[in-house]
């Protein structure tokens, strides 16, 4: 098994790009043509370029947004799915762990190594938990959509601003997933997250607000508008300030258990790919492709594609 993890190249950035313009990071997610679909890389990139931001004094607040139709469509999982993976994770630099132990724990003619999934998906969370442990406040703007493990990504940020019309939610609840982050009852409380994550269901941006989910949600195109407003007014505040906020009231999110929260739901995501209706999902994206076997998971609901689930 390979740990070795290479370190994190600035100028040969594989699914972000970065830069700093009047007390702004901003980290913009760069895969438009895969949705911003996450890779072995995104979580690397994306903590290494975080604390790049958090040890820059001329930054006061991390903005991440996504270029093309949306924000992030969750994992790049079709080649897994589908059972052609790559041997060797040789399309990523170094991996988060070796792409044939991967391929092979998830092959239904052998035995399954949670911990093995464990690993692997662990340090997927731990890197979008940066924008959480950064020292200076982080905005996710969200347009377009926010699904599945977008919102792994999304919810561990201090502040979502989303378009009113945006899709965001947790499909893979309905087979073959669970949200490994374990953010959403943090976030939302328990009785809203249980009427999520108990359907799949998702919400639009307006309703996102509407839950306390987001901060606000503008109109789509006055999105940039409102969100260059919030984070120029976040920057205008003294950076020992943002962090002194921050850290004070991160502390009561974290004494609510979000560690344990995580770990359970990790395990959870592994065991969720390995159940008869798993293995069930995996034929059919075997048979059918996984564009196909998503469709066939989500048309019984009506959610299909860019629409909402009506909640």
């Amino acid at each position: 098994m390979r740990h070795h993890i290479a370190p994190v190249e600035y100028d040969n950035l594989r699914t972000m790009t970065y830069e700093v313009t009047d007390r702004v990071a901003r980290i913009t997610f760069n895969r438009p043509e895969r949705g911003n679909a996450i890779t072995a890389d995104t979580p690397l990139e994306l903590s290494a370029l975080v604390e790049r931001a958090d040890l820059d004094p001329n930054v006061h607040v991390i903005l991440v947004s996504g270029r093309g139709e949306g924000f992030c469509a969750g994992f790049d999982l079709g080649a897994y799915a589908e059972g052609s993976a790559p041997a060797g994770g040789e399309n990523y630099r170094g991996s988060v762990l070796d792409g044939k132990v991967q391929a092979d724990n998830h092959r239904p003619d052998r035995p399954w190594d949670p911990m093995v999934d464990y690993q692997m998906m662990s340090r997927f969370v731990r890197g979008f938990s940066s924008l959480m442990r950064a020292d200076k406040p982080t905005v996710v703007k969200i347009h377009g959509y926010c699904i599945a493990g977008g919102t792994d990504i999304a919810l561990h940020a201090d502040q979502i601003i989303t378009a009113d019309d945006a899709k965001i939610g947790y499909p893979p609840m309905r087979v073959w997933g669970v949200p490994a982050a374990g953010l959403w009852a943090h976030r939302l409380g328990d009785q809203r997250a249980k009427r999520l994550l108990f359907t799949g269901d998702c919400l639009t941006g307006a309703q996102a607000a509407e839950w306390g989910l987001a901060v606000e949600a503008p109109a789509a195109a006055d999105l940039d508008e409102r969100t260059e407003r919030l984070v120029a007014r976040i920057a205008a505040m003294p950076v020992n300030q943002l962090i002194m906020a921050k850290l004070a009231l991160n502390s009561a999110l974290l004494q609510q258990g979000v560690a344990t929260s995580q770990m359970l739901s990790t395990v959870f995501d592994g065991i969720a790919r390995h159940t008869p209706e798993g293995y069930a999902f995996v034929d059919d994206a075997t048979g059918n492709g996984f564009r196909e076997a998503v469709r066939h998971r989500d048309e019984p609901f009506g959610d299909h594609g860019r629409r909402a689930s009506g909640v």
